[in-house]
């Protein structure tokens, strides 16, 4: 469990971080837009201070702007230092001494982040000793210390291995270890549970108070996420549209909120709207049984077999909503790769309207890919740099030969409104959108065929709490119009109870529990399950009274 924030420790007075009258201006388009305006903040020693707000409210700009990250003239302030320290008025290499050592920052995108071409052991290695007089067996030492900290298994043989073969939520892990590797004085972490799944997100809340309790510490945390804001905060500052709208203590400021912005943050969640379809005696409409899938990691005498996903069962009926929850690296990302027929499995069979599509014609293959469509987890590696967003969600229909090219432009613009973006967006390019928005572009692409199956891979992940929740309204209406089937594939198990008829644990590749929503909730019968309930973040006093208010308005 999350250490109590009832021994929060003495902060010092003087603000290892003091920003004030912070200012970020960015060219875009052929114009200049203030991204952050004028905003006042100061992170002390021993405290965590969360900048909570949605996608684009300017939270990852101010964290680069700390770290130096941002072009000299895009940065003004009238003071922005650390530890004393003017950081408008250093250069480059002074700031490249700087950071890992005073400061780090774990990035939200953790794939982008590290280098593919590098073990993540040569990776922490290279940075301990481009600061520290360390030898490389030391630094190794240090490397697997860092892994065993952030919960990653089997750390001697994992410290080998390269970042394409960890799930995301182990990369996430893996970046907060480097962040964490000189023990600076203030982390800045830019949405880091956002892939992990409750468990593992609890541990790393645990390291942040841990850290900050042994070391004296100072986080500035950037999330959207309100209940890891009420369980580990002490200050809060809710940003939207690149300003401060209101700051105070955390318990201040989501029990009692005073702006309108707060108060529609704390308003937002999912509503309750789980109604599975009267689907008795009737077929799967995609089935697979036995699903095996193993993966050779490492070399040479290092190489081993990992079983990713072991005999796996799994029946999605028509019209229902199917959560597959558990931890990162359980499995659930290569299930969801062979329910949409991008991997073959190693053994089993998986049925799409009855038919045998798992290692048939070519025909039967396309059949499958058009009928079941796939929410990718990481938009950032899922959309091409190079196309438009107009493209991205065209492609589909002109790889089949869909409508005409007017007909697609009209869809494109449809399926833009349905995402909460705007067809006008449709010229841009992926990396200039928020990472938010670069998921509610790829959930647009996966509607663009009107699939009878949605495999979502953590399809909210990435978003904030009120555009989440318009995800999550728009995937039921669509169950509900449509009778459309989803698998949700999810490590959020609060989010999970409110939307899914059925819920499948997966541990370590094998299904461990299967049962309707409320069943497994209330009467978990494996022990991982109970692991996981236990380990879901307790609910603000303003959520819990939002959700009573919905759960009767749709009883």
């Amino acid at each position: 469990m999350m250490a109590s924030m009832e021994n929060t420790p003495a902060t010092d007075p003087a603000p290892v971080l003091d920003v004030q009258g912070l200012t970020v201006t960015l060219s875009s388009d052929g114009r200049r837009n203030r991204v952050v305006d004028g905003i006042d903040l100061a992170v002390r020693r021993g405290e965590i201070f969360a900048l909570l707000g949605e996608s684009g409210s300017g939270k990852s700009m101010t964290a680069r702007a700390v770290m130096g990250l941002l072009a000299k003239d895009d940065v003004e302030a009238a003071r922005l230092s650390l530890n004393g320290v003017d950081l408008l008025g250093l250069s480059g290499e002074e700031h490249r001494r700087l950071r890992g050592v005073q400061v780090s920052l774990v990035m939200q995108d953790a794939l982008s982040a590290l280098n593919p071409v590098l073990s993540i052991g040569d990776q922490i290695v290279d940075l301990i000793r481009a600061h520290r007089p360390a030898t490389r067996r030391a630094a190794e030492a240090r490397a697997v210390e860092l892994l065993t900290l952030v919960g990653i298994p089997s750390p001697e043989k994992r410290v080998h291995d390269y970042p394409h073969q960890f799930s995301g939520g182990q990369r996430q892990r893996i970046l907060i270890a480097m962040a964490i590797a000189l023990e600076p004085d203030l982390v800045i972490a830019d949405e880091p549970t956002t892939a992990l799944d409750v468990t593992v997100q609890a541990q790393i809340l645990d390291l942040l108070l841990s850290l900050r309790d042994r070391l004296g510490m100072g986080v500035l945390l950037i999330t959207h996420d309100l209940g890891v804001v009420m369980e580990v905060a002490d200050q809060v500052a809710v940003m939207r549209a690149g300003r401060i709208v209101e700051a105070g203590s955390a318990d201040a400021v989501l029990t009692d909120p005073q702006h309108p912005y707060t108060l529609q943050l704390l308003h937002s969640l999912p509503r309750d709207v789980s109604a599975a379809a009267d689907v008795d005696g009737e077929a799967p409409i995609l089935e697979g049984r036995g699903l095996e899938r193993t993966f050779r990691s490492g070399s040479g005498r290092r190489a081993h077999r990992v079983a990713a996903v072991a005999g796996v069962d799994l029946a999605l009926r028509r019209g229902e909503i199917l959560a597959v929850v558990g931890e990162s690296g359980s499995g659930k990302s290569t299930l969801a790769r062979m329910l949409v027929g991008l991997d073959s499995p190693d053994a089993g069979t998986l049925r799409y309207r009855d038919q045998d599509v798992t290692r048939g014609r070519l025909k039967d293959r396309r059949i499958l890919r058009r009928g079941v469509q796939m929410v990718f987890q990481d938009p950032y590696m899922s959309l091409n740099p190079r196309m438009t967003v107009q493209q991205i969600i065209a492609e589909p229909l002109a790889a089949t030969r869909t409508g005409t090219p007017a007909s697609r432009r009209a869809r494109v613009a449809e399926l833009l409104e349905l995402v909460g973006l705007t067809p006008e967006m449709g010229s841009r390019f992926p990396h200039q959108f928020s990472g938010g928005q670069r998921q509610r572009i790829g959930i647009a692409r996966a509607l663009a065929l009107d699939p009878d199956v949605l495999v979502c891979d953590e399809p909210v992940s990435a978003l904030d709490v009120s555009i989440r929740a318009q995800i999550i309204d728009l995937l039921c209406d669509l169950r509900a119009r449509l009778g459309m089937s989803i698998v949700f594939i999810a490590h959020d198990l609060s989010l999970v109870r409110h939307i899914a008829d059925r819920v499948a644990v997966m541990y370590r590749g094998d299904m461990v529990e299967v049962g309707e929503t409320e069943t497994v909730y209330r009467d978990p019968q494996h022990e991982y399950t109970r692991s996981l309930l236990s380990a879901i973040p307790p609910q603000t006093r303003a959520e819990r009274g939002m959700l009573q208010r919905r759960t009767r308005l749709t009883a």
